[in-house]
Order: structure tokens, then sequence, then C-alpha cells
């Protein structure tokens, strides 16, 4: 009783004193009674209404329990309840720890609770539990065996909170809740890692101990690395649904033995002609406890009292269980009544551990060694036996695994988010996993009674295993038609608990059992492979390797839930509740194998007896059944079994009492009706306790079910029935029951589909045969996608079930929030459904089915509730595929049913109405692609053209065709016939000359990717033709009316946009294409854009003989730029060119990698080297050659000025070329310091030339080949002297003169004029003619200077822009001031009139970013001038003779260059021309760059010079070559010098500046360091005038002429400063005063080669500023090395 009766509580209500039941109105809490009756008259807008009863007669009217709000929860116990609304929690009935003096009247509101924000209340027999939004635990109640987890009370009085602690993290962390279970005496709790935590007192904890009770949460070890999912408490016992991770999909050896108990996981039965193989070990964890009375012991030891493995660990050792501290009430009679009603357990499970070893060893069978022999010979994969440290994850014994990462999880979040496993035939991707899978065949054998030990179950712990139930037949993998529904509804576990299942041969070996492989994949980590999964892979390769099936694991698909779920079970099991075929209890939990694979979704449990409920809408129910509470009868109690529902009737919700069972269902209409099972209650007349001895054999109607609204959720406890009901508002109820109740439907009859007529026709072996192999291709991809289909409505329909009962917001409704999903799906499957139709399938299929299931197909015609009588089989069998497309117009019709439920403005009703649109679009697509199939497939039965099975492809659609002689090829012949057929991805074009029997000869197809149709209106063809172009063809059809033309015109259009990709138009697109007719292209595939017909826009060529091209076409031929590879049959290597092409042909600049190992880089024209380029020479074109050119090239030959490095000779040429020899004048260096120069002739130098040598000798007059001196000559002696006459021989070999040697006077000596280098040599303005005639021509110039220059600026912008997007150009992502100087540059600057100071300064900007930037034709220019200097005075080329050259070139540049900068800003004066400064306050001035070129006149400007503008850019890039010309020329000057330095830096200041003629009113007193002043001494070295000494070190850092200069003027600055702070600021130099204090600075600041730093200011600066003050202290610099280098110490 949960109250006292109605006369005790003196209520004045009629209808209360009728009933046993009665709830005040607690918003107010008055004393009259406010109750209403059942039904809609209360309101039609109500939800969360609670109704409650007793029992099951037609008299029993529930009660509803009218609260203040909806009621959210409830939880019922044996004589208390718990009711959760929105944020108050209410207990009611008989709660004896309240310690109050009479019951109260009505619910009470648990004040403590209120603001915890509770989401849902749990209720064991007799204590309570509230789970807060936290996931915090507040427990009360009675607590004398710790089930509220309260230590030292007996009873908790209030809601207290009880923390989960995880131990074992450093630091301890809280554990946050998910869900709680409360049973009898013990409490479980799921936290949101998905573990298991309890507390409480006996077996069913789960725990590995002997003291009781627990009172802190502890882990339930057994379970860690598994995914829990829920959680349920029966009395003494307890279940966990746990979920089946995803597959390896590495493969990793399976373990032998059992982690346990050490027994061979597999047993091996040698028959007449196969062998059995079964792996239905059981691992003892089941043990029968005694009466303490009886003191017996158990027949099987505990876990603990076993030995302890070899890994385990110590802390783990527990004292030997017994009877009294684990589980108390089991009597020698319970263990009496395992063989009165059940079938007898296993002989061996009562013996001792060493009696069943000997009994595995006495049987028949093979030994475990002959086993793995055996194993070993059929397998091509060894199993070998693994430690169990390294197959567990750790050191623990196998119950106490340390805890697994959560595949489901992707992060450390403890949000709850579920993976969708995809069942069914798995494709190419998968061949590995698919392997693993049950292997059965047609054949089938009879039950076996197995009574050998390791027949029996496996241990939960011995492996990971996790498979699906798949049934290979003839090379198909499909789902094992025993996960089905039958249609029958008959039960599929075996009578016998022990009892083996059906075993299927399978060539010569029969895998009896893999369920223990699907229920060990809980526990990750572990290999599915089978004895025999490695004997089959090979076959299973080819037979699937066609099937696809593909496994989401997208986000949106985490949201729906698994159906891969074990049920596991442990604590008392005197009812069989446990579900494992006996009465024996369970210390640790172990799986239920028989629910494996059914797909369960939702456990429960009652007092003694436990029920499962699956995705198909069946109810398994096993343990006490005294009073029918597990529903049905005959039945073995100790095993799951169905219970006896009514066909149709569709179970999605059930509840568990103390000895009823309550069940929530769908019938004939869409609301709800409930069922009861179990014990009726009757009130007694002594006012006692109810009677309580009938009760019903099968689940009842409870007729009041319509009454009460739509009941969402149903709670049992006691002898108590709660259902929550909702109202049906404005019809958004009524809607979702609509829904949800179609989607369960809809999945039943898939299933039924799945295992009724899939599973027996592909385990059919002639199916193949009959289908033939396309056709069974197609068939096993039809099967897995329709497989795949009916497991995501069952994840639907579980999910709608859970949207029922958990809140009902329109947002999380997964068929509106994440659409993609089901369309996807449904799209996947109605390809291969109509793939199937069109190559004939149904009509091959029709044969085998009506073997299976009758000529007429009765199944079939059940199936799909079909109501015409005369329909054909053929058309049921097209039907019943097409059924599943059928139910998306439920979707469309019953979401916008749900969206009237909502205003038009509100956002809910335009989620519906977006939801409703796609799925209306899907179906209309899909009844036109069925359309499409059908009409298709009646084309081909009357198509017999020749060889017409070539265009039959399965996904080919009709689309139109010409039969009735719509279209004529014009000039056609006369007796020639054509059939124009449309195809959605070609058009055929079939030739014959019997068209009216429609037997063609020949046909042609035109992919429609690469067709262009076009109207055409001519006098020669007519107002009807329609031109039709391919790659290689072109020809006009006539229509025979506008109309047809129309028709024509507009199909093939559309046809064209259905095969191009992203609905591009169909003049230009992208397609793949493979040439056919004679000529260049002829085999070639090309893959890329197309416009009319021809190649245009970026695309591949390929050749079959490995030639590709990558890269740009323009009318059918390569233009722009291109990546090309061709094989060199010679040197068996690529030949590969990567650059510009034209028309067609190889023009512009690239690079040319040939085979022989050269490597040009230049320019093309008409395939040939032409232009400027580089060419490099490697050891594979010629092992003795080995040498670089670049220069100028025409037509392929060397043609102009060219420098020739040649490596192996050590020898350079720079001159001028003609037909790849050296012709003309010319200089060679060699690496031994000979300089040749003259004239060449036929790669030779003949005629007069000159020859210097190293040490000065120098030979002027004749030469011959070979560098022959051959003729009048004079030879120069270094002293002056001369030899004058006929010369021959070679240089350094010995020399034949007649001649005369004259010695002259110091005076003639003087006077005689020696032949200097540079007579001979090339002038600087001939010099790289090519390089600059390419850079004009990349402005758009054809001759130099003429031109348009806006036209140059717009080719600028157009290079920057089309080169900058060139991958080639960019290895790397430029960063954002690259990209920021880029888009400046394409921006053309303009300047209108004369260019002003502004104006100049921009312009300098401009060009210091366009010479940085190598895609700027500036930048490339200087690019390419840096790179030939470089080549010509660097290596052998850097020559002291070569000085002069090297000046002269650049200097050349920079009128080339600023040639340039004029054409393009034309508002730039001449070179040294003057520009106006008209601001006086120029922030310019200070810049370096400009303080050169700035005039100190009364008249301030600029003098525009080319030094001034580009020396700043050009000369930092080629100043080391030049620089050590310089050093080179000045070698012995410098050394003179330098020795100087050094001798007299050894001297202090003051005596350097004594010696040095310094007056001593120059020398400083004291000197500044750090700050301090200290005094000059005569021993200070290094600290008078140090500022003016470190400024001039700057000298050697600076490049330009200018900064030189600007170094030099800020130290004769700092030495006027510092001499000023002695005498004053009125002081003024004198040259005999400075000229020593100059002389002093320079030999402080050492610098190494100041000879070579003057010489190069005195080369490169403008006239202008050697005049004046620059000028003058640059004479003193040079007049200081001078003179230093004179110095001598006394």
């Amino acid at each position: 009783m949960l109250f006292p009766r109605p006369d005790e509580r003196k209520i004045n209500c009629e209808r209360c004193l009728r009933s046993s039941f009665c709830i005040s109105c607690l918003c107010t809490f008055k004393s009259e009674c406010v109750c209403s009756s059942s039904g809609e008259e209360e309101g039609s807008r109500e939800k969360g209404v609670l109704y409650r009863w007793q029992g099951y007669s037609c008299r029993v009217t529930p009660e509803r329990l009218l609260l203040a709000r909806p009621v959210l929860h409830a939880a019922l116990g044996t004589s208390h309840g718990l009711l959760l609304t929105d944020g108050h929690v209410y207990s009611f009935g008989e709660q004896p720890w309240k310690r109050v003096e009479s019951l109260p009247a009505g619910p009470v509101i648990e004040s403590v609770l209120s603001g915890q924000r509770v989401i849902s209340v749990s209720a064991g027999s007799y204590h309570c539990s509230a789970l807060t939004e936290d996931g915090l635990i507040h427990m009360w109640g009675e607590n004398s065996h710790g089930q509220c987890g309260v230590s030292g009370m007996d009873q908790v009085s209030s809601p207290t909170p009880v923390s989960v602690v995880d131990g074992e993290t450093h630091p301890p962390q809280l554990v946050r809740v998910l869900n709680v279970a409360c049973g009898a005496q013990h409490t479980l709790a799921l936290s949101r890692k998905h573990e298991v935590w309890a507390w409480g007192s006996g077996c069913q904890l789960g725990l590995v101990t002997s003291v009781f009770p627990v009172w802190k949460p502890q882990k339930v070890e057994h379970l860690v690395g598994r995914y829990v999912d829920q959680i349920a408490c029966g009395g003494f016992h307890s279940l966990a649904l746990v979920q089946i991770l995803a597959p390896p999909e590495d493969s990793q050896q399976a373990r032998d033995r059992c982690g346990q108990c050490k027994q061979s996981l597999f047993t091996m039965t040698d028959k007449d002609d196969h062998v059995i193989i079964s792996d239905e070990h059981y691992c003892p964890l089941g043990v029968e406890l005694n009466d303490s009375k009886e003191g017996r012991r158990s027949g099987q030891s505990s876990p603990a009292q076993t030995p302890q493995s070899k890994n385990s660990s110590p802390h783990f050792e527990v004292s030997p269980l017994s009877s009294k501290n684990i589980c108390e009430g089991f009597s020698v009679g319970s263990q009496k009544n395992t063989t009165s009603q059940e079938a007898q357990p296993d002989p061996s499970l009562t013996e001792t551990g060493h009696a069943r070893h000997r009994q595995t060893k006495s049987t028949p069978y093979p030994d475990e060694q002959a086993l793995q022999d055996y194993l070993k010979r059929i397998s091509d994969q060894t199993f070998a036996e693994q430690a169990e440290a390294t197959s567990l994850g750790g050191s623990h014994p196998p119950s106490c695994q340390s805890s697994l990462t959560c595949p489901f999880r992707s992060d450390e979040s403890h949000e709850l988010t579920l993976r969708l496993s995809s069942p069914a035939l798995s494709g190419t991707d998968s061949i590995t996993a698919s392997s693993r899978q049950r292997c059965a065949s047609n054949t089938t054998t009879d039950r076996k009674h197995s009574t050998s030990d390791d027949s029996s179950q496996h241990s939960s712990v011995d492996g990971g295993i996790c498979i699906s139930d798949l049934v290979i037949s003839n090379g198909c993998l499909f789902e094992s038609c025993e996960d089905g529904v039958e249609p029958t509804g008959m039960d599929f576990c075996p009578a016998d608990p022990l009892q083996g299942k059906k075993s299927t041969s399978l060539t010569d070996i029969i895998l009896e059992d893999t369920e223990a492989h699907n229920r060990r994949g809980s526990l990750p980590g572990f290999s599915p492979v089978s004895p025999s999964g490695s004997h089959r892979i090979n076959h299973l390769r080819s037979a699937v390797g066609a099937v696809t099936n593909t496994t989401s694991t997208s986000e949106s698909r985490n949201l729906l839930p698994s159906l891969y779920t074990e049920v596991w079970s442990w604590g008392r099991g005197q009812e069989g509740q446990l579900g494992h075929g006996d009465y024996l209890p369970r210390l640790q939990p172990l799986c239920i194998k028989s629910l494996s694979k059914k797909e369960v979704v939702k456990i429960t449990a009652g007092a003694n007896h436990s029920l499962a409920l699956t995705a198909q809408c069946q109810v398994y129910s096993w343990g006490s059944d005294k009073f029918g509470q597990l529903g049905r009868m005959n039945a073995p109690s100790t095993v799951p079994n169905l219970t006896m529902i009514s066909e149709g009737i569709r179970v999605w919700d059930m509840a568990a009492g103390q000895t009823h069972t309550l069940l929530l269902a769908d019938g004939d209409c869409y609301q709800p009706i409930l069922y009861y099972s179990g014990e009726q209650v009757l009130e007694s007349t002594d006012n006692d306790n109810p009677l309580s001895r009938t009760y019903t054999q099968t689940p009842t109607l409870l007729p009041f079910c319509m009454n009460i609204g739509y009941v969402s959720k149903v709670f049992g406890g006691g002898l108590n029935c709660l259902a929550l009901a909702d109202q049906n508002a404005m019809g958004f109820i009524a809607t979702i029951h609509e829904l949800a109740s179609a989607e369960r439907k809809f999945y039943c009859t898939l299933s039924k589909v799945k295992s009724g007529i899939l599973s027996p026709l592909l385990a059919r072996t002639s199916l193949a045969l009959s289908l033939g192999p396309s056709s069974m291709l197609l068939f096993q991809e039809m099967a897995g996608s329709f497989s795949k289909l009916c497991h995501l409505m069952g994840q639907h329909s579980v999910s709608l079930t859970n949207f029922l009962q958990r809140g009902k917001v329109i947002k999380t409704l997964v068929l509106i929030k994440n659409t993609d999903i089901f369309m996807d799906t449904y799209k996947e499957y109605c390809d291969p459904v109509g793939n199937f139709l069109v190559m004939g399938g149904f009509q091959s299929l029709l044969k085998p089915s009506q073997e299976c299931f009758g000529k007429k197909l009765e199944l079939i015609q059940t199936l799909l509730e079909s109501k015409e009588k005369n329909t054909s089989p053929y058309d049921l069998l097209v039907n019943l595929f097409y059924m599943p497309l059928q139910h998306l117009h439920g979707y469309n019709r019953l979401l916008l049913k749900l969206a009237h439920c909502f205003e038009v403005s509100t956002e809910e009703y335009e989620w519906i109405q977006n939801g409703c649109s796609k799925y209306e679009d899907l179906a209309r697509l899909v009844s036109k692609q069925r359309r499409d199939a059908e009409a298709t497939f009646s084309f081909w039965k009357n198509f017999k053209g020749k060889n017409s099975e070539s265009l039959r492809k399965p996904s080919r659609r009709l689309v139109c065709e010409s039969n009735n002689k719509a279209l004529a090829l014009q000039n056609a012949g006369r007796f020639s016939a054509s059939w124009f057929i449309l195809f959605n991805d070609v058009l055929a074009h079939a030739q014959g000359t019997i068209p009216s029997k429609k037997l063609f000869s020949s046909h042609y197809v035109y992919p429609l990717a690469t067709l262009w149709v076009e109207p055409i209106s001519d006098k020669n063809v007519g107002q009807h033709g329609l031109k039709l172009t391919t790659p290689e063809d072109s020809f006009v059809v006539l229509a025979t009316s506008p109309l047809e033309k129309a028709k024509w015109l507009r199909a093939i259009n559309q046809a064209i946009e259905g095969v191009s990709q992203k609905g591009e138009p169909p003049v230009s697109r992208t397609s793949t294409y493979t040439f056919s007719k004679e000529g260049r292209l002829k085999d070639a595939t090309y893959e890329g854009r197309w416009l009319s017909g021809k190649l245009h826009g970026k695309g591949t060529l390929k050749w079959p003989d490995g030639t590709v091209y990558c890269g740009t076409f323009k009318n059918g031929l390569e233009d722009g730029f291109g990546d090309f590879m061709m094989p060199n049959t010679t040197f068996n290597k690529f030949e590969r060119y990567q650059g510009h092409w034209k028309e067609g042909k190889i023009h512009g600049f690239g690079t040319f990698w040939y085979a022989s190992g050269e490597v040009y880089e230049g320019s093309f024209r008409d395939n040939m080297r032409h232009g400027h380029g580089m060419l490099r020479s490697g050891k594979l074109a010629s092992p003795s050659s080995s040498s670089v050119f670049v220069g100028q090239w025409v037509q392929g030959k060397r043609t102009g000025y060219g420098v020739c490095d040649d490596f192996s000779r050590g020898e350079k040429y720079i001159g001028m070329w003609l037909d790849d020899q050296r012709h003309g004048d010319g200089v060679v260096i060699t690496q031994f310091g000979l300089y040749y120069e003259g004239n060449f002739c036929n790669n030779k130098m003949m005629g007069n030339g000159t020859l210097l040598c190293d040490d000065d000798t120098v030979f002027e007059g004749e030469f011959s080949e070979d560098w022959t001196l051959c003729g009048k000559g004079v030879l120069f002696m270094p002293n002056g002297d001369s030899l004058d006459g006929v010369f021959d021989g070679h240089w350094g070999a010995g020399l034949r003169v007649a001649g005369t040697f004259t010695k002259p006077f110091e005076a003639l000596r003087r006077e005689r004029k020696i032949p200097v280098a540079g007579q001979h040599a090339v002038p600087a303005e001939e010099k790289w003619k090519a390089v600059f005639d390419e850079c004009w021509s990349r402005l758009g110039c054809e001759t130099p200077g003429e031109g348009v220059h806006e036209k140059a600026w717009e080719n600028i912008a157009i290079a920057l822009t089309a080169r900058r997007r060139q991958p080639r150009d960019r290895p790397k992502e430029p960063s954002r001031s690259q990209t920021k100087m880029l888009e400046s540059l394409e921006v053309i600057p303009h300047h209108v009139g004369p260019v002003t100071a502004d104006s100049y300064n921009n312009i300098r900007r401009y060009l210091m970013k366009a010479c940085d930037t190598p895609l700027h034709p500036l930048g490339w220019l200087l690019e390419t001038l840096v790179t030939v200097y470089r080549m010509t005075y660097v290596g052998v080329g850097s020559n002291r003779r070569l000085l002069q050259q090297a000046v002269e070139e650049i200097q050349s540049y920079l009128t080339h260059i600023f040639q340039i900068v004029r054409f393009l800003f034309p508002g730039l004066p001449e070179d040294g021309g003057f520009i106006l400064d008209s601001s006086s306050s120029s922030d310019e001035g200070t810049d370096p760059l400009n303080s050169s070129t700035h005039l100190e006149t009364p008249q301030q400007g600029w003098i525009v010079s080319s030094s001034s503008l580009l020396l700043p850019v050009l000369l930092p890039r080629l100043y080391p070559p030049l620089f050590t010309l310089y050093t080179l020329e000045k070698e012995r000057e410098e050394e003179v010098y330098w020795s100087c330095v050094l001798r007299l830096n050894k001297q202090p200041d003051l005596a350097l500046l004594a010696f040095l003629a310094v007056q001593e009113k120059f020398w400083p007193v004291s000197v500044s360091v750090l700050g301090k002043k200290k005094q000059v001494l005569p021993s200070t070295k290094d600290a008078c005038f140090a500022t003016a000494v470190e400024t001039l070190q700057q000298i050697s850092t600076a490049f330009t002429p200018s900064d030189k200069l600007q170094v030099i003027q800020l130290t004769f600055e700092e030495v006027t400063q510092e001499v000023q702070a002695l005498l004053g600021k009125e002081f003024l130099w004198c040259m005999d005063d400075l000229f020593p204090i100059f002389l002093y600075v320079v030999l402080r600041a050492r610098i190494r080669n100041l000879g070579s730093e003057v010489s190069l200011i005195e080369d490169l600066t403008d006239g202008s500023l050697q005049l004046g003050q620059l000028g003058f202290m640059l004479t003193t610099l040079k007049a200081c090395y001078n003179q230093i280098q004179l110095e001598k110490t006394t």
C-alpha cells in the first residue's frame, strides 16, 4: 500500500472514496481533494500526466495524479515512489526512514533537493536516489546494507550527497554520473565515462571483495574497458547493456585459451566427412553457493580461490567467499530446482577444477595440441598464444583491467556520443574484416546436444572479438537470418540452456558457434579472427570484391543510438533471472550469450525476473515466472525467450515490478496501448493486504489505455504501475506518436524482409548460377544497401522512442536535424535497385524466389500487405525491393502534418517545412529513377542490335530514341538506316539495313561528357538541323519537325548537364576522353576543360607510351604554361619540359631536362632554343665534358654573345658565338691564370691576339689554332724588357724565337706602352642583348624603346597576376607582406606631366619592390643579369684582368635598365637631369639612398642618374664577384698597406699621434668609456677618436659608392666634433692639421682592403659627386692609403 485507505484519510470526495488512491493538490496544500477523471476533458493541452493502478482486471481504473507541474520522471519501490517535475522531487508512500508519526496525505516535496536541478530519480526496494544535472548523486532511505552509500547510519532520513571518487587517478577525481539504478540491497551508478560503480551488499555488486557492506562506491572492474550504455537492478541481481565496439581493422592473433580458467577456447570433433570446430567455451564464473547450515562448499571455486595468474597483481587477492557473506538465502531446494523443469546443466559445472581437466582429457575428441596442428594446416595464419598482459593491456588480472579510452568519444569530455555501427555487406575497404564474419552455407544439420565442457559458453574476458553475425554463402556476406524477426514470431532460443546451436556445413569445417566472438567484441583491442577466418580470406576477397558498404563516421550519425549491444548480468540466480541457463549466482558480470545479436535497446528488472527490449519491438524475458510475469508459457525461464504478444503488436517500452511486467506497445492505431502480465491484485474485504494469488498466462491488454491519452513511458515497482501520458496538444503529440509508430513498423517489416527473404536467397548455392556473375554482384550490392538502410531505420526508430520520452524538442528530431543521413542512405539504396532492374536481375531472381517461397510468393505478398490479388510474381518481387523507397512519402506526409501544429511565423515551422521539402524532392527523384529504370529495361528487351550487351550497363538509363525515324543522318546512303538512342551518359548511333526489324550491324557511341549540340538553320540543311560535335567528329542530323528538333535539343542538353560536373554550362565543361582516330592524339587520353569539342583550358593529356602533358590548352593545342614529359628510348629515361607553349609548340620561357643529363633554362621558339638561355651539360651527356653555357641562342644554336665555362678543361670563354662555335671577339681564361683575347673563327683563336700571364708577362702577336704562338709578335717581360720577332710553339712548353731582345733605359721604359686586357674583348654595350630584348618583349615592345607604355603596364599587371597563381612559382604559400607587395605591384602607377620630387621618390620605391619580385619583368631582368654576371666573373672568371670589363658591364646594365625605366615613366628626365625639390622639408633628405644625389645649392633638387636610381638596387647583388676582382687587382698594394697598418697599430695612442706629427693641441686629454671619463695615459690604446674609428669601419659594410661616401663624410664629422670639443666650435680645419688626424683614424680603423674600397668608389661614383666636399674627403682618404704604404717606423 502506497497510501492509507480513503476512510482513514477522511476524504469527502465520492470518486476518491470508491478508489484506493488519491492525491491532494500539492501547489496549495489545501485539505480538499482535487481529482479529475481520465481522458481529455480536463484540458487538451496537458503534458506529463501520471496515472497509477494495480493489476489487470477489467474493473481496474487508473487514477490520475494531479500535480502543479507536469511530471518528467517517476520511480517506484516496493511501497513508496518518487516523482520528478520541473525543479522539484516528491516522495510518497510508506517511508519509515522519515520517522514521522503519521503517513502524509500526499506526495511530500523533498526540500533538500530544491535548486539542485535534478534530472532523474530512482527507487530501490526501500531506498531512493536523485541525480542532478552536474552528475552528482543524492540518496536516502534504508541503509542497513550500505545501499545509500552513507556509512554509520542504518537509515538516511533526507537526501544526502554521495560522492563517487576514482581513487586510481592521481589526484583522485570526482566521477560524474549519467544514471543510477537501485535494487533491494545495492545501488549501481553509470558514469559519464560509461563505467559502472556499485555499493551496498551482495554478489549483485560484481565487486572483487568479501567484506560487506561496501559503503563507498567502487568500480566494477570486470566491465572496465567496455562501453556500458544502460544499467538496471533487480531485487538481488544486476543488468548492464553494453555496446559492442567496431571491429578493429588490424588483424591480431586470437588467443587459444580462456583468460580465467585456462581452458581451451576451441574444441574439434572429427566426423566422417567433415570436422566440427566449436568455440562455445563456458567460463565457470557461475558458482554454487549452498546454505551455510549445510556446511557444503561450492563445487567450483570462485575466482578468488583459483590460483592467481602470473601477471595478476597481489592487490586483488581476496579471501575465500562464502554463501553467508556473499548471497544469503540460497537453499538446497533452489539447487534441486535446477533439474526439475529445466534441462540438466553440464555435469562438469559441479566438478572441481581438477575433475574438469580430467574429463576434458578423457573425451574422444583430439587434444589441444592436435587442434593446434590442425588449425596450422588449414590456415595461413598461426594462432600463437599471447601473454595476458599484452592481450589485456596491463598488468592487472582480467577481472581488474585498467580503463580503456572509449572509442565512441573523440575527446576527453564526458559528453555522450554514440557511433552508428552499420551492418551488412562489407566492401572492398573491409575485406579483411569481412573474412572474420560467421561462415555458413545453405546445408544445415540437425541440432546437436553438446555434453562436452568445451562446447559451453565462452568466458567474457578471454577476447575482444567484435564481429557482425554475417552468413558467407557463395561469396556473399549478409546478416544471419537468426538475427531477424521471424514472421511467425517464434522463439529462436533453444529449449535446453546448454543445447548446441545450429551448425551449417562450410567445405570440410563447421564453425558451430561464433556468438562468443561477438559477445567479446565489447572489449576493445582483440582481433576478430576465428579458426576458419583466415582459411576463407582468399575466397572472400574474390567473392566480395565488388560489394561496397561504407560505414559512416560523420558527426551527425554519432547522434543515433547503436544497435550492436550485449546484455551482461550478475548476482543471485536462484530464479534463473541471470539468463545463463542455470540457477547459479554470478560473482562478476557475464554476458548473456543468446542476446548478443538481438539488438537490445533497453533492459529492466523486477524483483526476480529480467526483461530486454529489442529494436524489432520484441521483449525477451527470463527469471521467475511464478505469477506469469514472463508473459509466456511452456518455455524455460533460465534463458531469455520471447514474450507471447499478438502478431502486429510492437512493444517500445516496458517496466517490471515485483511480480508483474508492463508493456507499452503500438497497435492498429497510433495511440499506444498497454499490456499487463503478472500477478493480479484484488482488494480484500477485511482491509488487510490485497489478495494476490491469481495471475495472467500471457500479456493482457488493459482496456483503459485508450482513455488516458498518449502514453510515452511506463514505470513499475512493488505491485504498482505508473503511466506517463500526454494529451494531444494541437495534434502535435498524436503526430509524433504516429511518426514513431510508422517508423517502428517500417523497421520490423525491413527486418522480416532481410531475414525472411534476402538471407534465404543468399544462402542458396544455385543463386549465382541463376543470376550470373554480374547480376550476382549487383544483387549483393543491393542487399548490402538494403541492410544499411534497415540498420538506419532501426536506429531511427529507437531515436524516435527516446525523443518521445525526453522532452520532445522539435529541433532535436534527427529526421529534421540530420536529413543528410537519411537522404544519402536512401539514394545509396535506390541506385543498386535500379541497376539490378535494368540488367534484368529481377527476372532472373524470379525462379530462385519461387523455389524458396512458392510460385505465388505468398510471403512477399504478406510482407507488402498487398490487397491486389492478380499481381504477377515479377511485380511482387520488384515492388518488394522498391517498397522501402515508398516510405519517403510517409515522411513527407507526417512532417507536413507536424508543421501544421506550429504557427507559420515560428522557427519550428520553418525547420519542418525545409525538411519536408527535402524529402518531397527525394521522393519525386526516386519515383523518376524507378520509371527510368523500368523504361530502360523494357527498351533492352526489344533491342536486337549486334553487340547490344556492350551497350547495356547497370547505371545506364534510356532518355529517348528515334525508333519512329524522328532523326536522320544528313547525307546518309539510300539503303542505310540510322537509329539514335540517347542514354543518360552516351548517345548511341546504330546503323543497319533493316530498320523495320530493328536489326543493326554496327553502332557508334558518343559520350555525352564530350558531346556538343547546337541548332543550325542553313539553306542546304533546312530549318530542322542539329549539329553534333565530338572531339574527333562532327555531323548533322535532321529532325522531322520543329517539335522533334526542340525535343531532341532539350533532351541532349539536359542529359549533358546531368553528366557535367557542378552544373557547368554545356559549352564549356570538364571531362575525360580517349582519342581513337589516326593523328598526333591517337590513343591519347585527355582529362580537363573543353570548349565546343576542343581542348581548351587546363587539362592533362596522356599517351600510351608514357608521354604526358599537363597544362593549358587553346583551340585544341597546347598553349600557355604546361608540364611535358616524354620517354627517350636511347637513354631509357624521360625528358621533361616545364614552361610556356604557343599553338602546340614550345614557345616562350621554360626549362627542359634532357635524357642525356643536359638542362636548358631559357627561351624557346617553335620547339627550339631561341633567345637567352642557360645550358648545363652533365656527366651523362659525355663523361669527359661538363660545362655550362649562358648566352644567346638562335634556332637551337648558340649565336651571339655568351659565356661558356668548361669545367673539364678548366677554361672559360667570354665572347661571340656563331652556329654553336666560338666566332668573333672573345676572351679565354684558364685555371692556370692565363688570359687570352683575340679573334676566334671556327672555335679557334686565330690572327692577332694578346696573352697575359699572372706574372705580368704579356705577348701580343699572331696565334694559330689551339693557342699556338705562330708568327710575328712581341713578348714583354715584367721588368720592362721585350723580345720582338717570330714565335712558334705552345706557351709553357718551350718557344722557338727568332728576333731582337730589347732592354730599354729607365726613361724609355716608362714611355713604352705595354698591351692591356680588353682590347679584343666584346664591348659592354654588345653583351647580353638577348636578355634585354626578352625584357622588352615581355613589356610588349618588338624593339627596344618602341611601343606604348600603357600597353607595357598592362602586360606587367597580367604577368604578375598570371604567374602569381601558378603553383610552381609558389613552392610555399606567400606571406602576408609578399602578397601585399604583389598586389601593390599589380596597380599601374600614373604620373601625368613632369616628375616631381615626390613622384620621383614614389618611382624609386616602386623600382625597389619591382626588382625584388622575380614575377615582375624588371625583377626577372635583374635576377637574370645577376646570374650571368656571376657566371662570368666567378670561378675561373675571377681574374684581375677582367676588372675593367666587369666595371664597364655594370655601367652598361645601368644604361639599359635606365632606358626601360624611362620608357615606363616617360616623365623622368634624361641621365644627369635635374628635378626641382619644391618642399623645403622633405623627409626623404635623411634617406641614405637620396643623400648622394641631393644638391646643396641655393636651388634645392635632385640630379637624376642611372647610378643614383638603380645602383642601390643592382650593386648589392653584384658586390661579391666585383669586389673580389678589386682585391685581386690591388693585392700587391694591399699587402704593403696592411703590413704597415699592423706595425703602426702596435703603438699606444699618444705615441702614434706623435709619430704622425699630430699637434698636441689635438690630443684628447680624456675619453669617455661607458659613460665615464678616463684620463688618456701614455699607455692608453685604441681610445682616442674611437667614435670616428668605429664610423669609418662601416665602410666595409656599405655596398654602393654613395653609401661609402656617406660613411667617410660621417667620419669627418665625428673627428670635427671631438676637436671642437677641445678647441671650441669656432675652430676651422686646414689640410695640415686635418690630414695627420684622419691618417690616425684610418690606421686605427684597420680596414683590410682599403685600396679596393677607394678604387670601387672612384670607378662607380657619379661625376657630380666627385666634386665639392665629398670629392675632397675621398681624395683625403686615398691620400691616407698611399701615405700609409710609405710610412716607415724608426
